[in-house]
């Protein structure tokens, strides 16, 4: 009977200890999100600063930002102007593309930089890139309208009346001054795209009524470069392309004057590697692009970039492809030679639709 009685008592004693231990697992584990939750909080509040991320390890391919703000997100965006301005300094450190990518910092691009000293900005003018309406928030920011809806069409290309100064009218050490101190930017599209949107505005369209296009330059675009010459019709895009794409374009561009901004290469117009830019902008992510240089420019309070007509700056690469129908490799090719400092410094994609 005692054994039977130290048997019970000793199997009571296990089952205590048993429940004891099970209550204690059960309060470490019974919350398993409680360390996730640590972790997360250790994960923020050791996160490098923004600055420092382009320092860090190539982001895995699904997680690389793709130039569109995400819902809610404060990182991403930060992250796609930095990666555009580490690509262009590691194609500018590119020695093998050094004639291509790398322009002296002349009149000819002091030329083409707009200043607002008021707000200590700098912009360089990159045509057929909807650079209008950029001049026209400059314009309102300097004082010369209240407002860009009272700016006239005709005055926005007016530099004698639109406000803008050029950099190239200064002092060189006021020039300098400018160059370290003021934000700086520019905006640039799919260079072949550009073409395309040069040939229209100034051969085929030209809403501004600029006759030289058609009656000086084009005849001697035709002259030099149409391979058949019983062809009487206007310039066609193939002379165009034939034209750009030659070594020897220079002294055509020469007699052209500063009528070539429309098609030269960011390059020549903008020195990317020479000056140091604070913000790139993509015509193809506009809308993201537009708030984010006004906030970083300080004035997203003082004006807003005019409305976006919906789907005008998406990439049309059926329209590329129709344009370049017809118009030989060779060319084609010659053409990208000319163009590719441009495609490797902003990111663009190599058409190989058009070069294969």
């Amino acid at each position: 009977m005692h054994h039977q009685w130290l048997l019970l008592a000793a199997c009571f004693w296990v089952i205590f200890m048993f429940m004891v231990a099970s209550k204690f697992i059960t309060l470490t584990f019974k919350d398993p999100d409680v360390y996730s939750a640590k972790q997360e909080f250790l994960f923020l509040t050791a996160m490098p600063e923004v600055g420092k991320l382009a320092e860090e390890k190539p982001f895995p391919e699904e997680l690389k930002p793709t130039g569109k703000v995400l819902p809610d997100s404060r990182l991403v965006q930060p992250l796609v102007y930095m990666e555009r301005l580490e690509l262009i300094r590691n194609v500018c450190r590119n020695e093998a593309l050094k004639n291509l990518s790398h322009t002296a910092v002349s009149k000819f691009v002091l030329d083409r930089i707009f200043v607002c000293d008021k707000h200590k900005i700098l912009f360089c003018q990159t045509p057929k890139v909807g650079n209008t309406q950029w001049k026209k928030v400059l314009i309102v920011l300097n004082g010369a309208f209240p407002s860009i809806e009272e700016i006239p069409e005709n005055v926005v290309h007016d530099h004698e009346k639109n406000g803008l100064p050029r950099l190239s009218s200064f002092s060189n050490a006021e020039i300098q001054k400018r160059l370290k101190t003021y934000f700086k930017f520019f905006i640039v599209r799919d260079p072949f795209e550009r073409l395309i949107s040069a040939f229209k505005d100034k051969f085929v369209h030209n809403p501004r009524f600029e006759p030289w296009y058609r009656h000086e330059i084009a005849p001697g675009i035709i002259r030099k470069y149409r391979r058949n010459r019983t062809e009487t019709r206007g310039i066609q895009f193939e002379d165009f392309v034939r034209y750009l794409g030659d070594p020897n374009h220079r002294w055509l561009d020469l007699q052209f004057g500063d009528h070539i901004i429309h098609w030269v290469t960011y390059v020549e117009l903008c020195a990317p590697c020479e000056i140091k830019y604070s913000v790139i902008g993509h015509h193809e992510t506009l809308e993201d692009d537009a708030p984010y240089i006004l906030k970083e420019a300080g004035i997203d309070h003082l004006v807003s970039y005019p409305t976006i007509p919906p789907g005008i700056t998406v990439y049309n690469r059926t329209k590329v492809e129709h344009y370049f129908l017809g118009i030989s490799k060779r060319d084609i090719r010659r053409l990208y030679a000319r163009f590719e400092g441009d495609f490797k410094l902003f990111g663009y994609q190599k058409p190989d639709f058009l070069l294969n």
